[in-house]
């Protein structure tokens, strides 16, 4: 009786404590019990990620069923590859808006996180004007770069054209997430990704299939229902910082750029920047080096493998961004020790979730492959990617709660470096000499990727050791 009282106790605190954190309601993190605050601030982080990535799998559920499905996969995945520098910047500058923004929090000082926010965003929409006129100016070279034949980079053009074009609510939609998750305020950016992909997915079968006087518009509709989801969760975004709350009270005032702040800012944001673009240029190159040794199946297969690994790893990213904003307003507070802990507390949780998708993937990688393509070749690829990443994927979790520990201090200079070495030193020549010097073709980039994850965490883990990361002034 005691036993089944006790199980009844728990399963109602694990309610009280899932309906507080979707709530989100206003805590001072740096106070309550650590683990309580990894749950609250995780759940929604978690969701939040989750959410991001059905956008790219939604899109690919239904590209994959029209026909010529692996030319439209190829060019989903293509333009999702070069959009990672899009992201890259976005969460480079999302990054730094985490870490200055919680660092105020901790500080209890909500008027200067509310200015260092609004100076991130200032920021983001100068560098996206770039990036938006050269995707439309520039999409159909873009395609045919990274390794597209000219028939499908014909064939894709539009959809990179408006994926790019609209580049400024990606961008807005994790720089304003960055901002709400520094405040711990991740209910608001789960919420966001929520309205989004809900959107997203009512749109997209109606713009690619069409209904009634809607025309079909096949990978047109695919781009525009991302546009419009994105376009819908930025407004709803918008919406809550000008409503703002008590710790976060933003004015548009602030809007208006203060250069000295700029500059501080942006000492954190480019190392993290160029973190992030390091990694996605490497992506970049794999998935050129496959496009031209494995064809378009062997192409199609590894982004959809991608796009399967990236959905069950974000749920990790977001634990990962409770250690970010844990450390980071705890710092502020001066509670170095608990800063750690909670990374450590993180990293446990996150060892346990990354063991259940490599045991998933390992048992049903080609029944997840299957959902979005009929093409047995493209399923076999997709197979065999998703069986050798999983390899990593334990170790790999740990080195991701650890390099969102040393963001989250401010420190974005030390993932930078291992980035730079891991990524284009060792994991671009290695997965080369596999796929070309070998002839293992696209299997020799499957095996690259995490035998490169897993000596990041190696790395990061006795850097963390170290406990320089603690001394970061931000």
């Amino acid at each position: 009786m005691t036993t089944t009282n006790e199980a009844k106790n728990g399963l109602s605190k694990f309610f009280a404590i899932l309906k507080q954190s979707l709530k989100g309601e206003e805590i001072d993190y740096t106070s309550i019990n650590i683990k309580r605050a990894i749950i609250l601030l995780a759940i929604p982080m978690m969701l939040e990620m989750m959410m991001e990535s059905v956008f790219v799998l939604v899109d690919l559920y239904f590209v994959g069923h029209l026909p010529n499905s692996s030319v439209a996969i190829q060019i989903v995945g293509l333009t999702e590859s070069v959009l990672t520098i899009i992201y890259s910047l976005a969460m480079g500058i999302g990054m730094a808006a985490t870490a200055v923004v919680a660092r105020r929090i901790g500080e209890k000082d909500p008027v200067a996180a509310a200015k260092a926010g609004m100076q991130t965003i200032f920021i983001a929409l100068t560098i996206n004007l770039v990036i938006s006129v050269s995707g439309l100016l520039f999409a159909k070279d873009i395609l045919l770069l990274m390794g597209a034949t000219e028939s499908t980079a014909a064939e894709g053009k539009l959809f990179v054209q408006i994926m790019m074009g609209s580049s400024m609510v990606i961008m807005l939609l994790f720089l304003i997430n960055g901002i709400f998750r520094g405040a711990g305020n991740a209910a608001i950016a789960m919420q966001s990704l929520w309205i989004a992909n809900t959107i997203n997915i009512v749109l997209c079968p109606l713009l690619i299939r069409g209904l009634g006087p809607i025309p079909a518009l096949g990978l047109t509709g695919a781009a525009l229902a991302t546009a419009i989801g994105r376009g819908i969760g930025v407004m709803y975004q918008i919406y809550h910082l000008s409503k703002g709350s008590s710790n976060l009270q933003v004015k548009w005032a602030y809007l208006k750029p203060h250069w000295d702040q700029i500059k501080a800012i942006i000492r954190v944001a480019a190392p993290g920047i160029f973190q992030f673009v390091i990694a996605s240029c490497s992506w970049i190159f794999l998935a050129e080096l496959v496009a031209t040794t494995g064809g378009d199946n062997g192409s199609a297969g590894y982004q959809t493998a991608l796009r399967l690994m990236m959905f069950f790893m974000l749920p990790a990213w977001g634990l990962s961004n409770a250690a970010a904003t844990l450390v980071g307003q705890n710092m502020g507070a001066h509670h170095f020790e608990r800063a750690e802990s909670s990374v450590k507390i993180t990293a446990k949780y996150t060892i346990i979730f990354m063991a259940v998708v490599t045991l998933l993937f390992l048992t049903c990688g080609s029944l997840f492959a299957s959902i979005f393509t009929n093409d047995k070749e493209v399923i076999n690829i997709a197979t065999q990617a998703l069986r050798i990443l999983s390899y990593g994927f334990v170790i790999y979790g740990i080195g991701m709660v650890l390099t969102s520990a040393f963001n989250g201090a401010g420190d974005t200079l030390t993932p930078t470096k291992i980035n730079i070495v891991a990524f284009w030193l060792f994991q671009i020549p290695f997965a080369y000499i596999l796929a070309k010097h070998f002839n293992m073709g696209p299997t020799g980039v499957f095996i690259a990727i995490p035998v490169t994850e897993v000596g990041i965490s190696i790395v990061a883990y006795y850097i963390f050791r170290s406990g320089k990361w603690k001394q970061v002034k931000v």
